[in-house]
């Protein structure tokens, strides 16, 4: 399941919004039949989560912490905590409950961004700035990818070694 793109939509009064056709339909062909709604970490956006997905990603970071350790605990717990689980209706039309709109400042009009495995939820306002300037994000290319290692292990994985 990969998920690509930058789509609009509008939410209704109500809070419910159409997910993205195309999402829709990568949801379908992975079984998906359930999503996981929540804030994201670090942007003022919301996250949906392919159940599959959010087991994964709740797995990985529950092996990290130690339940054992009262911080640890709390980073679960609060990781968990602010998770809504969400079924789409018959019409492709999931609910945004109010306090997750108010959460990433969402009011009329939204953006769908695919990331992968997930899809992001922005208001429309915000996803519509550059997300890093464009010399930043060049620079931070660069520094990411420009490594010699970077591109000796491309060459390794696309070699089948």
């Amino acid at each position: 399941m990969q998920f690509l793109g930058n789509i609009e939509a509008k939410v209704d009064a109500k809070g419910r919004v159409f997910i993205p056709a195309n999402f829709r339909k990568i949801l379908a062909e992975g079984g998906e039949e359930r999503l996981v709604l929540r804030k994201d970490v670090y942007q003022d956006c919301l996250v949906l989560y392919p159940e599959s997905v959010w087991m994964e990603t709740q797995e990985q970071l529950r092996s990290r912490l130690n339940p054992w350790n009262r911080m640890e605990q709390n980073i679960f717990r609060q990781f968990v905590s602010d998770a809504e689980l969400l079924a789409p209706d018959g019409n492709g039309r999931i609910l945004l409950p109010k306090r997750y709109l108010k959460m990433a400042a969402i009011d009329a009009e939204v953006r769908f961004i695919g990331m992968d495995k997930t899809i992001e939820i922005w208001a429309r306002e915000k996803a519509e700035k550059p997300f890093m300037e464009p010399e930043d994000f060049s620079r931070a290319l660069q520094n990411t990818l420009g490594s010699d290692s970077f591109w000796d292990f491309m060459s390794n994985e696309n070699n089948g070694e």
